[in-house]
């Protein structure tokens, strides 16, 4: 099983939330660390997750909306479980900076009411897909004010990029195959009116011969 499987497995579904992705990241710049902190837990590994609490049943107004939010995950070296540390509702985040709008790369901010993170994900397509999943998830649990997506790539903005360009595929051979139909029916159209006129030519022709015929043999 691998850490983002287990994340959900051991954070999120006891909870009966369900993980929609997760980036491992590192902070680009140092936290500062008061001078008489002691008692340090030594390395660890941080991930940002996303996840969402299902519908559920309340008692006054009878249902409760899902709801999404943003988790800090971290593991401590030595250790096979994760600790849940800050979340935040999504409702929460103001912004999301990708740094580099031309270039794949690791480096992104996040910014909420109260925090202001500046990160290094682990690689630049795993930031690029939590970005995309992080996106379409605002779109749809967000029905008020919705993050601002700064300096991000185009194919992040358009949620999961990979089923958008696969709907247009279908639909660009839908097209293509309607195009061909019609095409094909409006050949078959001339080719029967071709074969109407021939047809016409060939009985005008035929009785006019039988004229003449008849008349020679008076």
């Amino acid at each position: 099983m691998n850490a983002k499987s287990a994340i959900s497995k051991e954070i999120f579904a006891p909870h009966d939330e369900r993980m929609l992705g997760a980036v491992q990241v590192k902070r680009r710049t140092k936290k500062k660390i008061p001078f008489l902190a002691t008692g340090g837990q030594g390395e660890y590994l941080t991930y940002i997750c996303l996840s969402v609490t299902p519908f559920s049943m309340c008692s006054v107004t009878n249902k409760k909306p899902a709801q999404a939010s943003i988790t800090k995950v971290k593991q401590f070296e030595g250790s096979t479980s994760f600790v849940r540390r800050t979340q935040w509702m999504l409702e929460q985040l103001r912004q999301v900076n990708g740094i580099d709008p031309n270039r794949d790369s690791p480096e992104f901010d996040l910014l909420f009411e109260n925090a202001f993170d500046q990160w290094v994900a682990n690689t630049a397509s795993e930031k690029c897909t939590f970005f995309q999943v992080l996106h379409h998830t605002c779109q749809r649990y967000l029905t008020d004010k919705k993050p601002e997506f700064i300096n991000c790539q185009s194919k992040i903005m358009g949620g999961n990029s990979i089923l958008h360009s696969a709907a247009d595929s279908v639909t660009s051979a839908v097209q293509k195959a309607s195009q061909a139909l019609n095409e094909r029916g409006e050949r078959l159209g001339r080719a029967e009116e071709k074969t109407e006129e021939l047809k016409n030519s060939a009985q005008q022709f035929a009785e006019t011969a039988h004229k003449v015929r008849f008349r020679q043999a008076k």
